[in-house]
């Protein structure tokens, strides 16, 4: 599913995002649309230069980031429930799972039941063998470093566009991998629930 192109200029500083930047732990039932998701996406992953450049730093522009987005229904306006796997080359979405996997995600995440409330939740996965075979071990290091940057870009972006996000990193890596069906080699690293401030 090709995404709405992201605007590339907005209508608040990167001071004032960062100033309203909070993280959010209660969301309101209202729906977000897909081009407020399109542009969250981007943020974490989107491509902004030549050679496949991101807005992520990664070590040797190595990329081994990987960003889902777990969405209900009646959650995001345009977007079918399902676990979507955002796919920067294109700036779309590739279909993972057409279930509603919020809940099983929330469980994974020693039952934070909040999380599954929020219309969207963004899970930031890594493969390191895409970057240890560069670096050795110390890639992990350079993939969780990666992680942090993707997280804090869609934080700020969501507060410039007038959303909230959340942030977990307390779960079972087993459990959250078998909730969205993803490969064992996607370690997930960072859950983002996003929407609107409940």
């Amino acid at each position: 599913m090709k995404l709405p192109k992201a605007d590339r200029v907005g209508r608040v500083s990167v001071e004032e995002a960062l100033t309203e930047r909070r993280t959010v732990r209660s969301f309101s039932s209202k729906l977000l649309d897909v081009r407020q998701l399109s542009q969250v996406l981007w943020a974490g992953q989107g491509i902004t230069g030549a050679w496949g450049k991101r807005t992520a730093p990664s070590a040797g522009a190595l990329y081994p980031s990987f960003l889902y987005a777990a969405t209900g229904r009646g959650t995001a306006a345009g977007i079918e429930p399902g676990l979507y796997r955002y796919v920067p080359e294109d700036h779309s979405l590739s279909i993972v799972s057409q279930r509603d996997i919020r809940g099983e995600l929330a469980r994974s995440c020693l039952s934070q039941t909040w999380m599954a409330r929020a219309p969207v939740s963004l899970v930031i996965c890594s493969d390191y063998g895409r970057i240890t075979g560069k670096y050795g071990e110390r890639g992990i290091r350079y993939a969780m470093i990666e992680a942090g940057h993707i997280a804090q870009n869609i934080f700020i972006e969501a507060a410039a566009i007038g959303l909230s996000a959340g942030i977990v990193g307390a779960f079972i890596d087993g459990e959250a991998i078998k909730a969205m069906g993803i490969p064992q080699s996607h370690t997930p690293l960072l859950i983002m629930p996003v929407g609107y401030k409940g």
